[in-house]
């Protein structure tokens, strides 16, 4: 299944340093990726590894230019999932090299994701995906918040890359 053409747009969202813009756009040539954060650093860090001037700095979809609405074949969104009471327990080396805003999803680690699903459909093109990483844990409820918000989401688990990804899709029509 290919999701990305050339001439696609591509929306990295809680982008950090651009990482999956980056590699997106080298796997499918001719794509225009934009890539937005909230945090200052992650914005500096992603206009070097993006066209800096498709990298913008603010919540979610704000900074983005509204041009972009319904014309999405694929919005990445890496957004935070570690639930607010489980912050500490993860490594010192993540706790201390990664700000608050890039780890903090909330109570049930879900509240980016909640924002992010309820504006997916008015950014996506007909028949263009959301993707976003997840915890094994919280998979199901996670799937549940994305068809919430009207995208047909399934769940993709990869035990090689210890991974878990929310796939949605928005409906073709309609």
């Amino acid at each position: 299944m290919t999701l990305a053409r050339p001439g696609d747009v591509i929306i990295d969202l809680c982008c950090g340093a651009g990482a999956i813009g980056a590699a997106l756009a080298a796997a499918v040539e001719g794509v225009e990726v934009y890539a937005a954060d909230i945090d200052p650093a992650a914005v500096r860090c992603a206009r070097q590894n993006l066209s800096a001037d498709r990298v913008y700095q603010g919540d979610l979809y704000a900074p983005l230019p509204a041009v972009l609405r319904g014309r999405v074949a694929i919005l990445a969104a890496n957004v935070p999932y570690v639930p607010s009471e489980e912050i500490g327990f993860l490594p010192p080396e993540a706790r201390a090299h990664e700000p608050g805003v890039a780890l903090d999803g909330g109570a049930d680690g879900l509240d980016v994701l909640r924002r992010v699903a309820a504006g997916a459909a008015e950014w996506l093109a007909p028949g263009g995906h959301l993707l976003s990483e997840t915890s094994d844990r919280q998979a199901s409820l996670a799937e549940a918040v994305v068809t919430a918000s009207g995208l047909a989401a399934r769940v993709a688990r990869s035990s090689d890359l210890n991974a878990t990804v929310i796939i949605a899709r928005r409906p073709s029509s309609g």
